[in-house]
């Protein structure tokens, strides 16, 4: 079973902050080949439950990195640390 990206990115259909968040991943992914994992908020209750209407939701390493913007700079950093 293949490991699953380091970076997951949690969206919802119709979102802009979504679709600004999805170019600042595949950025970051063409520059470091960190590949990512997008997931529909509304495919679960549990994610809905979770996140709501805070989307998109950037997740390192199964933990929340931030929400509604990705911190590109802190976010590239942080991937070197771990």
């Amino acid at each position: 079973m293949p490991d699953l990206p380091r970076l997951t990115l949690i969206t919802r259909a119709h979102c802009h902050l979504c679709d600004e968040a999805r170019e600042a991943l595949a950025r970051i992914e063409a520059d470091t080949g960190e590949q990512w994992l997008e997931v529909d908020v509304d495919s679960s209750r549990e994610l809905a439950a979770e996140y709501g209407d805070r989307v998109p939701v950037v997740l390192l390493d199964g933990s929340e990195h931030g929400y509604w913007r990705v911190e590109e700079p802190r976010l590239r950093r942080d991937l070197t640390r771990s």
